[in-house]
């Protein structure tokens, strides 16, 4: 989210500073212009310095307000990022928090943007006006509502893959339709092919299922075409051809074909998609769902998710596969929730009707920042390898020696949060790469590679650090 002005900023605080700007009206004034919503969460505030010369107090002042706030949690700080405004009960908790760890954290664990303002129209108006049709209904829907299953068909017809409603279920995000096909699809001890690097919930969803994730190895130069051994005996198979998680590569036309018929043998691949709206559409190939099938060809089921091109908050999400086998997952999501919230899908109605502008947006904001990040990364530290994404939202950084888990281990003394190579594979491996987000506003990436240099320099000289790397990842 954008920050505000110091100039504008002040004027803001003017019902607060009638008795002069000290630190307690300065505090008082952010506080109630967050809690009426005239500083969203979010909102970057001006520096210390900048703010102290617009009220024309000390920036003693000005600090000390920003300590008030920070305790109270309607301020948070992060070295690179600056200081942004929260709400306490929207403060962030994590399952795996490091005791000790520095209490404001930049978290790039979390590859995700904050919501684009439509987010918050299209909530305005389904809840005052969408929700109204439907109340006198019981609400539950196993396949999801009708009108998103239809939004959901038209959306995937105009990306090149001709879908009908009843073909689609919705689901809450794309990590809960592959724990679906897991939980329908498989037996324990059974093997699943999985590339490698890979998003860490796959691999996790597929221990958790007591299977055995075989790994499909993905390169610098794309995937490595499936081997028999690979696809022996595997019951299915999970792929992400468009803005691969964490590599951020792009399928060619021709890959795509080899990673079909590399795993003929397998019943049925699972394309994870959820990045695949973020590509440029100037350059995507046609999505796995279109590729021609031959004789032997896996059955190719579709996996969507609104998280990652519209806002993670919002989680509803697709499978996009023939009827009975979408009957068999709704019956095995019946032990779990039964159905996706009626208000969060009448939200992503709204949001698919707008999407060609929306994701037109999304995808400019994060060529802005990634641009930056390469370019301050190639300043920084000229020897690390970085290979500009071709979709998604992060880089996958290639370091001259191993050492990402502990160069992560330092950044979260320094205040940022990192997730190392080894936690994206099968076995363990891949601990010369380090996953950076290219999330950051432009103004923090300086400061952010600032931090990565002299993680890196002391994970080098054998710098003595308490701080256990993250696991939980997003």
């Amino acid at each position: 989210m954008a920050g505000v002005d110091p100039g504008r900023l002040t004027s803001l605080l003017t019902p607060w500073l009638r008795g002069g700007p000290g630190y307690a009206a300065v505090a008082d004034g952010v506080r109630g212009l967050a809690l009426d919503g005239r500083l969203p969460a979010g909102t970057r505030l001006p520096s210390e310095r900048a703010l102290a010369v617009a009220l024309g107090v000390s920036r003693t002042t000005v600090s000390a307000a920003y300590d008030v706030l920070r305790t109270e949690g309607y301020l948070v700080s992060a070295h690179g990022a600056g200081s942004r405004v929260a709400l306490p009960a929207a403060l962030h908790v994590r399952p795996d928090a490091d005791p000790g760890e520095p209490a404001s954290v930049l978290d790039l664990t979390v590859a995700a943007l904050p919501a684009p303002p439509q987010v918050l129209e299209a909530a305005t108006a389904a809840a005052g006006t969408d929700l109204a049709a439907l109340l006198a209904d019981h609400g539950l829907h196993p396949y999801g509502l009708p009108a998103l299953r239809s939004a959901v068909a038209a959306h995937l017809s105009s990306r090149g893959v001709p879908t009908e409603a009843e073909q689609v279920l919705v689901t809450g995000g794309a990590l809960q339709g592959w724990n679906l096909l897991l939980r329908t699809l498989t037996s324990p001890g059974q093997r699943v092919v999985v590339e490698q690097p890979t998003y860490p919930a796959v691999i996790d969803a597929v221990r958790a299922h007591h299977l055995r994730p075989v790994a499909l190895p993905v390169t610098a130069d794309g995937w490595d075409p499936p081997s028999s051994s690979t696809a022996r005996g595997a019951v299915l198979a999970h792929v992400t051809a468009d803005g691969q998680n964490p590599t951020g590569l792009l399928a060619s036309a021709e890959q795509r074909r080899e990673l079909l018929a590399g795993l003929r043998g397998v019943p049925v691949v699972a394309v994870d998609e959820t990045f695949a709206d973020l590509v440029d559409p100037a350059e995507a190939p046609p999505r796995l769902a279109a590729v021609e099938r031959r004789p032997g060809d896996p059955a190719v089921v579709t996996l969507g998710s609104m998280s990652k091109s519209f806002w993670a908050g919002l989680r509803v999400g697709w499978v996009r596969g023939e009827p009975d086998l979408l009957a068999r997952l709704a019956q095995a999501r019946a032990s779990l929730d039964i159905t996706s919230p009626v208000l969060d899908q009448l939200v992503a109605v709204r949001l698919l009707a707008q999407a060609d502008a929306v994701l037109a947006e999304r995808r400019a904001l994060l060529t802005e920042r990634r641009d930056a990040l390469l370019a301050a990364l190639a300043r920084g530290v000229p020897d690390w390898v970085v290979r500009p994404s071709r979709g998604g939202l992060v880089l996958w950084v290639l370091l001259p020696t191993p050492g990402a888990t502990l160069l992560a281990a330092h950044a979260l003394d320094l205040g940022v949060r990192l997730s190392p190579g080894p936690r994206f594979t099968v076995d363990g491996t891949g601990d010369r790469w380090l996953r950076v987000p290219f999330t950051t506003p432009v103004d923090g990436v300086a400061a952010l590679v600032d931090v990565l240099r002299e993680a890196r320099a002391r994970a080098v000289s054998a710098t003595p650090t308490d701080r256990t790397p993250a696991r939980w990842t997003a």
